[in-house]
């Protein structure tokens, strides 16, 4: 096996939703999931397709209670081919046997290739060979071409190419008892004679979709048919074809599909040009070349290579790699939408857009800078959202919302479905404050690795602004102690929503919610320093931001309260040493897997708010985040003191109550890791890095792929074990290679400039290929300047 394929042999019905996320295909503007075309969505196959940023809210009735959530919606089926012979089963994995099976992903070239051999009652072979892509090129294309073969019999055989708008949003059995049909029927027509479209709209959000199919047959030793029968009924259009098989002769249909919905630009109406484009398409061949001359162009931009002693860390790097470069591409520089956390491939969280970007942008910054300018401008375009929000909760600025999704309202469920127990619960996760610094976060370091000057001017500076005016709104003084204290939040943990036994939900002064929020306030006075005075004195004004006001924003950033215990442990939230400690072991040796101790204690009539427990990194974030020197910058700059060995002592008493629940836990705690044990620090990243393939979670990765986490692991190789940072207007470089890695290179974008860099022998060089100016850079304490066509070279 290659490092650029993904192979599968047999089927396996208990697999088979794990593979179809896995082989999704997409192009940063639409995905479909990696379904067998002839098969519908049942307990082992889910065919959907996800277009960015589709929205549509529906209202369910839940204990009680009328809820309405918004979800990205299963658009209609354009994959779907059937074939069967007349009065007989069709030929699929339920009704005929399966006696070859296999699935073949190339990640280089992005298509998916497939053989089945199928034998039906009455012994007849039919042999089913397929490929597929979803053009990055023509990003309203995708193409499926299969190939049929009568191994051991002729006769006819009936064909249906069909666009199936009937389908739901069901791909996560936890939420099928909720409201789930989000579209309704507008037309159905045959443009051409070989072409048709249909037009749905969401039920809510009133957002047309039109999809259009142009079905051809090819083949020698058959008769192709002169006419196909064209059929329609509500939500559903298709061209039903009468084919005469003729034994070991090939039938190819080609399969050409079209999708545009009301919110694309430059076009007249959906259904018409869906069906012209469709129409006068090319054919499968050369889409595909014109396809895959863009992938080309996107590796070389984002391209790793990792020698390590199992060979199998490069594959894995380049599927996450993938699946990212499919959520976000080119095609997704002039939609508005962000970047969900389980990408465009399933419908767990709703499709709904959390902090994952913290683990996203970091990659795309040094490699594909511009998705992420459009990533943030997603954010940018709720601002007004954000203040509203702010308004509500009688406070000032902006508060972005932990799940967003269209409009930037905050879309976190307030019930929850617990399957351990059955029982819908209160959930409190809109409580997650610590969203907004995460939004101000990204900001910053895109600003740091490009110096976009402008995007800083007309977008990104008044986030931050209001941002820190929003933690400034939410920080209440503390007389007694003469500190600052943010109340009632949840902070990343999300096993302690609130005190034990309490009636309200949130906890006070989680540290990681403190000290970022401090770290939002000073960048927003270091933002009013990097713009041009002009445009600080405009902002300022736009805003009405005071000096009295920057005044309290800089008494609040050094006056914070953190919370410690135990001489030097970073208390996670007011009141933390109080709780129980847990008995693990117990626990483990009764229930195996105990990832979800919230849903295992809320089962037994118990609560992780008791016990001293994290689902996932929580204190340990900030030593994610922030190096080293800025977090004793941070601390001192608050009158605490700090320093390494503090830190070291933090990471491993968090560690040893840290469930690692969430599959960016692992990420995490492999940063962290790296600067004191990189033998742990490569066990979690190796954990980290199968959390998809391998679902290590038992079943969610078919719900839809962790974006985040693949992201991180990627991130981690560049930016980690690499040692890669952009601050203080610098390139820094500070390897901290594990042992088990014995080379390493790839491509980097700062401000500008491309640089490749090239780990091996115990030395890394640098090369500038593009660029109109040197470049600063500091590799393990030596600064020098790189200047264009140049190279350095360093021992490590």
């Amino acid at each position: 096996m290659s490092d650029w394929q993904l192979n599968y042999r047999g089927f396996d019905p208990a697999q088979q939703g794990l593979r179809e996320t896995l082989c999704t295909l997409g192009n940063g503007y639409f995905a479909t999931r990696g379904a067998l075309p002839e098969c519908a969505a049942d307990q082992v196959h889910y065919p959907a397709t996800y277009i960015a940023g589709t929205y549509n809210r529906l209202t369910s009735h839940i204990a009680g209670r009328s809820i309405e959530n918004e979800d990205l919606v299963n658009v209609p089926n354009w994959l779907s081919l059937t074939f069967r012979h007349p009065d007989r089963s069709p030929f699929d994995p339920q009704h005929t046997e399966v006696i070859h099976h296999q699935f073949d992903l190339d990640i280089r070239r992005a298509v998916l290739s497939r053989q089945t051999r199928y034998r039906d009652e009455q012994g007849r072979m039919l042999r089913v060979t397929q490929r597929r892509f979803v053009s990055l090129r023509d990003p309203h294309h995708a193409a499926l071409e299969t190939t049929l073969v009568a191994e051991n019999w002729s006769g006819p055989l009936t064909l249906q190419s069909a666009i199936d708008g009937t389908v739901l949003n069901a791909g996560v059995q936890r939420y099928r008892d909720l409201a789930n049909d989000h579209l309704e029927m507008v037309s159905a027509h045959q443009a051409t004679p070989d072409t048709i479209c249909l037009l749905v709209q969401t039920s809510q959000s009133r957002i047309a979709v039109a999809e259009a199919v142009r079905t051809r047959l090819y083949g020698t030793g058959t008769d192709m048919p002169e006419e196909r029968a064209y059929v329609e009924h509500d939500r559903f259009v298709a061209h039903r074809l009468d084919v005469e098989m003729r034994q070991g002769a090939e039938v190819t249909i080609e399969k050409i599909a079209t999708i545009f919905t009301s919110r694309d630009a430059g076009i007249s109406e959906p259904s018409i040009d869906a069906s012209n484009w469709a129409a006068v398409a090319p054919g499968f061949d050369t889409l595909l070349d014109r396809h895959l001359v863009s992938w080309r162009h996107a590796w070389n931009r984002s391209e790793i290579a990792i020698g390590d002693g199992e060979n199998k860390t490069g594959r894995v790097l380049n599927l996450h790699i993938f699946h990212l470069l499919q959520t976000v591409s080119k095609n997704t520089v002039e939609t508005d939408a962000g970047v969900p956390a389980r990408g465009l491939h399933g419908e767990a969280y709703r499709g709904h857009i959390f902090w994952d970007e913290l683990f996203i942008l970091p990659f795309l910054n040094l490699r594909v800078p511009e998705l992420t300018r459009a990533l943030l401008r997603y954010r940018y375009r709720r601002l007004d959202q954000a203040r509203y929000a702010a308004s509500l909760a009688g406070l000032s600025g902006a508060m972005y919302p932990w799940q967003s999704g269209s409009s930037g309202r905050e879309e976190t469920q307030r019930y929850h479905l617990n399957p351990d127990s059955g029982r819908w619960l209160p959930d409190a996760s809109h409580l997650q404050r610590h969203i907004n610094s995460a939004i101000a976060y990204n900001i910053w370091h895109y600003y740091q690795a490009t110096a976009d000057s402008e995007f800083l001017r007309f977008w990104g500076g008044e986030i931050i602004l209001e941002i820190a005016r929003f933690w400034a709104s939410i920080s209440t003084y503390n007389r007694t102690i003469d500190r600052y204290e943010i109340l009632a939040v949840m902070g990343p943990d999300e096993y302690h929503d609130a005190y034990p036994g309490a009636d309200t939900p949130g906890v006070d002064n989680n540290a990681y919610t403190n000290l970022m929020a401090a770290w939002v306030l000073a960048r927003a006075l270091d933002t009013l320093e990097a713009l041009p005075h002009r445009r600080a004195e405009e902002l300022k004004e736009k805003l009405g931001v005071s000096a009295e006001e920057l005044n309290r924003w800089d008494h609040v950033r050094r006056r914070i309260k953190v919370p410690f215990h135990d001489q030097g442990i970073i208390s996670q939230f007011d009141g933390y040493e109080d709780l129980d400690e847990f008995d693990w072991l117990s626990y483990t040796e009764r229930y195996g897997d105990i990832s979800r101790l919230d849903r295992i204690l809320e089962a037994e009539g118990d609560s992780t708010n008791r016990y001293k427990v994290a689902k996932q990194a929580d204190v340990v974030m900030l030593f994610y985040l922030l190096s080293p020197n800025d977090l004793d910058e941070l601390m001192m700059t608050l009158g605490y003191e700090w320093g390494a060995d503090l830190m070291e002592r933090n990471i491993d008493y968090y560690e040893e109550r840290t469930a690692h629940g969430s599959t960016l836990s692992r990420v995490v705690h492999a940063w962290i890791h790296s600067r004191t044990d990189c033998e742990r620090a490569w066990e979690h990243f190796k954990d980290a890095l199968v959390a998809d393939v391998a679902d290590v979670q038992g079943g969610t990765t078919r719900e839809g792929i962790h974006l985040g986490a693949m992201a991180g692991t990627v991130d981690l190789v560049q930016r980690c074990f690499a040692g890669i940072d952009t601050r203080a207007d610098m390139l820094f470089i500070d390897p901290r290679l594990p042992a088990e890695v014995s080379h390493l290179s790839f491509d980097i974008q700062f401000r500008g400039c491309q640089i490749h860099l090239d780990y091996l022998d115990d030395e890394v060089s640098l090369r500038m290929d593009e660029g109109l100016s040197p470049v600063s850079v500091n590799v393990s304490g030596v600064a020098q300047e790189l200047a264009p066509g140049c190279s350095l070279r360093f021992g490590l």
